[in-house]
């Protein structure tokens, strides 16, 4: 007489642990996630650009703390190269954040959290 219904293995490919278990198991992966999480969005990432004549300081969450422009880089006839730095020097620290946060919550594999 053939099985009816259920999963073939008796625990749908669970390889036998059982689901309170599995569960336990995930409760700990979130947690260490949302610690995984709060710990990057403390930490602080700079970049420079043009040399040194602009940094920019942006936290974990893509914050931006703070920017800085050397006076000597700041020409009224020239205001394009001025943004330009500033924009290669954002995107560059933003670049640090999702490098740092594709190493720390790599590790999770989760598919759609990055």
């Amino acid at each position: 007489m053939a099985k009816r219904g259920g999963f073939p293995g008796g625990m749908g490919g669970f390889g036998g642990m059982n689901i309170n278990q599995l569960m336990k198991e995930a409760k700990k992966m979130q947690a260490d996630l949302e610690s995984s999480q709060t710990e990057l969005a403390s930490k602080e990432f700079e970049a420079t650009a043009g040399g040194g004549a602009i940094l920019v300081k942006v936290s974990g969450s893509k914050t931006i703390k703070e920017i800085k422009i050397n006076k000597d880089v700041v020409d009224p006839d020239d205001v394009e190269m001025l943004q330009d730095l500033i924009i290669t020097c954002i995107n560059e620290a933003l670049r640090k954040v999702d490098d740092a946060q594709a190493a720390q919550l790599g590790k999770y594999n989760i598919p759609g959290l990055m």
